[in-house]
């Protein structure tokens, strides 16, 4: 593609060389430099691209894309060179040209806000594809085109890979995107370009906060309310404190849902009334109605009161997309989001649900909505991260000790560090909370003693894995996915290997403390 193809929409000065040159790709990471690429000095907080310059002018590239213009000098007149404003937003704009601008042929759906953006996305995706709609989805989990997954490093990935997404979602027919638009993505530039059809916001609390990414919690909510002056339709949380600042100087047209319940919920767009907990076969969920643009009544099997928030935003986001009532309401029904408060379904007698939850506010937030449904005993197995902050599991311990009947503490991500240590420091929490705890180093066997010593009415949550399927040992990843753990374990049972206990057990005999 020529050059003038690449920059039709970016402000830029052309300080030498020909419009005309030929572009085969676009390079900011010099490792990848290759002959007829341009490569752009992008700037980050460990690296900066304008020290690559000598590297790449010797791989051949034929455009170089700079900042600063006193660094022009050590490039040959060969070599064409443009400056522009900013090498991160430049990415943005030359790459959806590069791609021939492919978010223009999809609906894109962009939600940020610090929880629910993951589920929410899976929920919205569940109830386009029960609309027959073929959908592709980037974020924390990963993308995916239909079926395919995609590898992705960042929540919002970098603009190149994204509009890369973009363009082999069009290439599989894919007819919308939802993508999770993280505060770090508004920030550096990398949805910059991108006019979203629809811009959502779930909520908003401290996050994120600190040297490499938010200075400050005004500067983390300026970031996210930027979505609101690049989307057509915005659709925010109403209840939420910081909707009408997440809304300050927006250009979109704006659409409102709430899920408290009080007649204050009939000033927004679409609200849910009448909330209740769902236990359907072992399913837990909500259920609850539905006023304003959307009259019915819909249930979600994802347990929790934030499970009807993101519902709503599922609900208007399709409604406004022209989906229709009955698809809404079966997608929402059948939706089940990998490593989120997943269900495995083992048992009439008790449950097993899976969650990422690895820090002290997700564990008490995911504890606390589990024992909304009043369990006979709510029994925790999770580990904790190697090489991590030894205060997160000083808190996840106190936490779980507060909150769980049992915690059974075994294997996360040692990475360097030994298993032992690390339950030593998890612990410390849980001695200041008094809680009861064993010890099982072995993940599956963890899992496999809380199956056998299940008691009908059990909770058994285990915490920390969610959608990942790897246990990262000194360093090496090792296949663990806890889904395949369940159901060796339950044929294991089946096929008399395992002996199911009556009663409780202390786990003494497995060397823990209870």
């Amino acid at each position: 593609m020529k050059l003038s193809q690449i920059c039709k929409e970016l402000e830029y000065e052309c300080l030498w060389g020909s419009m005309d040159t030929e572009v085969r790709d676009i390079i900011y990471d010099s490792r990848k430099i290759a002959k007829e690429t341009m490569f752009v000095c992008m700037v980050g907080a460990v690296t900066d691209g304008h020290n690559y310059i000598p590297d790449a002018v010797e791989k051949g590239a034929s455009v170089i894309v700079l900042e600063r213009e006193s660094e022009a000098a050590q490039i040959p007149r060969t070599v064409t060179v443009l400056r522009v404003a900013s090498a991160r937003k430049a990415l943005a704009y030359m790459s959806a040209a590069l791609f021939d601008y492919p978010a223009r042929k999809l609906v894109t759906i962009g939600l940020t806000g610090t929880k629910g953006k993951t589920t929410t996305t899976y929920m919205i995706k569940s109830v386009l594809e029960q609309a027959g709609k073929k959908v592709g989805l980037i974020g924390t989990i990963g993308a995916l085109v239909g079926d395919e997954q995609m590898p992705s490093k960042n929540t919002t990935p970098e603009s190149y890979e994204l509009h890369r997404m973009f363009a082999a979602m069009v290439e599989a027919g894919c007819g919308y995107v939802v993508m999770e638009v993280s505060s770090q993505g508004l920030k550096l530039d990398r949805t910059a370009g991108i006019l979203f059809d629809y811009g959502i916001f779930t909520n908003l609390s401290p996050d994120h906060i600190g040297p490499t990414e938010h200075d400050s919690f005004e500067e983390y909510l300026e970031c996210k309310s930027l979505l609101f002056r690049q989307c057509k339709v915005g659709i925010v949380n109403a209840d939420d404190a910081h909707c009408e600042e997440i809304l300050k100087n927006h250009t979109c047209e704006v659409h409102r849902f709430s899920a408290c319940g009080g007649t204050e919920a009939e000033c927004a767009d679409l609200f849910a009334y009448d909330i209740g907990f769902l236990n359907e076969g072992g399913k837990l969920g909500m259920h609850f109605a539905v006023g304003g643009l959307m009259s019915c009544e819909a249930k979600v099997h994802i347990p929790g009161r934030f499970s009807v928030y993101n519902s709503l935003v599922t609900m208007l986001v399709c409604h406004l997309a022209g989906i229709s009532q009955e698809a809404i309401l079966e997608g929402l029904a059948r939706v089940q989001v990998r490593g989120r408060v997943e269900m495995l379904p083992v048992s009439k007698d008790y449950y097993l649900i899976i969650d990422y939850a690895h820090n002290e506010v997700s564990t008490r937030s995911v504890l606390t909505t589990l024992l909304e449904y009043h369990p006979k005993r709510l029994i925790c197995v999770y580990g904790g991260g190697g090489n991590r902050s030894k205060l997160r599991r000083y808190d996840m311990g106190e936490v779980t000790g507060a909150m769980a009947d049992l915690c059974v503490l075994t294997c996360d991500n040692p990475r360097d560090e030994d298993i032992r240590d690390i339950n030593k420091d998890i612990q410390v929490g849980l001695a200041k909370s008094g809680g009861r705890f064993i010890e099982i180093d072995d993940r599956k066997e963890a899992i496999a003693y809380c199956m056998t010593h299940a008691l009908p009415g059990d909770m058994i949550v285990l915490l920390g894995k969610g959608h990942e399927d790897y246990q990262e040992i000194r360093g090496v990843k090792y296949h663990f996915d806890e889904r395949e753990a369940v159901a060796e374990i339950l044929d294991e049972i089946k096929e008399g290997k395992r002996t199911v206990a009556e009663g409780e057990t202390d786990g003494t005999e497995h060397g823990g403390t209870a």
